[in-house]
């Protein structure tokens, strides 16, 4: 009774700006809408404070994405931290609305099972992932077969106990910014592997999988495609890439192939990288290909450094908008005019979340968090969450 009293009276003397990271809300609604924009300007999480922003361009928004910092098992003496995720979905937005519901649940309990973050439980968290999509998909299949050609890159990190676990499928990207204190320097250091076959690495990749298949990666208007259908070669979902029984009638005849699939043509194995952080990294960028399009590392490490960190998450969906309005020979006040399915002639959905790391909370791995607590996903136009997006 007398520690409610104290919140109570806690709450009327110095009330938060943003109650919404305090009570753990899991929904976009912790975050403003703008037109096509939603942001969440700044926020708390265990290792410091974070920002968010999200632009739709789809007729359906495909990109997901969440922050989670806190607790990352379900028992009590578990590992704690703060877990980020981007998922840029394609082809529509079950997927990633799926990744979105699933997957840091399932990290949670292989947490709880390993009693720490590692490697391996974010691999076995995302390969969860994946045959619960699967399994949505097998049961879907009958009524809506164009489900199978739905899926999604998945981008997700972990901050605990001092380290920085990446792992990634597709092209979002993760880029850590560094502070070179011999010249003051802060700069911008990629850490997840893309799986785009634009790169030659990834398909050299997928030629030495498929040594039998000489049209495994196809350039189609000076674009590399696998199988000329899809740029990515990672993803969750795609399954009609995967499973020879969904390459089929009654798929829609541009996602069929001429021949059988022998062995699956996309992977849902993630890239992981981990790294010990040191007092010079300053933030990290989490970022779908959206962002990437218009900016480079460095250059967005330098707008983050050269700003306050107060909106700016909104801040680098401003500056890629107005890049992608100056390609176009267009003023960033007409191309904010535009509406949602039209507007994707111009840009993809963007998610963008910062996370800032303050040195003297990265390492606290002793004690439980006494801050703020977070739960919070990115928002968009409000739509029924069944909706599939039109083909």
């Amino acid at each position: 009774m007398l520690s409610r009293l104290m919140n109570f009276v806690r709450g009327c003397l110095w009330p938060t700006s943003d109650p919404s990271v305090h009570a753990g809300s899991g929904s976009g609604s912790s975050g403003r809408q703008d037109g096509l924009l939603w942001y969440k300007d700044i926020g708390q999480h265990v290792s410091g404070e974070f920002s968010m922003a999200v632009v739709q361009a789809n007729s359906l928004l495909e990109d997901q994405s969440q922050l989670e910092s806190g607790s990352l098992s379900s028992v009590d003496s578990g590992p704690f931290g703060t877990f980020v995720g981007v998922y840029d979905g394609h082809g529509g937005p079950e997927t990633s609305r799926y990744i979105n519901d699933h997957l840091f649940h399932h990290l949670r309990r292989f947490a709880s099972d390993h009693q720490c973050i590692s490697a391996d439980v974010l691999r076995k968290a995302v390969e969860a992932t994946e045959e619960g999509f699967l399994s949505v998909v097998s049961k879907q299949w009958p009524v809506k077969p164009q489900i199978a050609a739905v899926g999604s890159c998945c981008l997700l990190g972990v901050v605990c106990s001092g380290t920085l676990y990446i792992a990634n499928l597709g092209d979002s990207r993760a880029v850590l910014a560094r502070l070179v204190k011999a010249t003051g320097e802060v700069l911008a250091v990629q850490l997840s592997t893309e799986h785009n076959a634009c790169l030659e690495a990834v398909r050299q990749e997928l030629r030495a999988a498929h040594p039998d298949d000489a049209q495994i990666v196809v350039l189609r208007h000076n674009v590399w495609r696998v199988k000329g259908l899809i740029q990515i070669s990672r993803s969750i979902g795609d399954v009609y890439l995967k499973k020879a029984e969904y390459n089929r009638a009654p798929l829609y005849s541009k996602f069929r192939l001429r021949d059988p699939i022998k062995r699956s043509i996309l992977s849902s194995e993630p890239s992981i990288s981990v790294h010990e952080l040191q007092p010079q990294d300053q933030f990290v960028i989490f970022a779908s290909d959206g962002l990437w399009e218009h900016l480079s590392n460095q250059e967005a490490v330098d707008i983050v450094q050269n700003n306050p960190r107060n909106g700016s998450a909104k801040k680098l969906v401003k500056v890629a908008l107005q890049e992608a309005a100056k390609k176009r020979e267009m003023r960033y006040s007409d191309l904010k005019k535009i509406d949602r399915g039209v507007r994707r002639h111009f840009h993809d959905d963007i998610t963008v979340i910062i996370v800032f790391l303050d040195s003297n909370l990265v390492n606290q791995a002793t004690s439980r968090p006494k801050g703020p607590i977070a739960s919070v996903r990115g928002g968009g136009i409000s739509i029924p969450t069944k909706t599939l997006a039109p083909s």
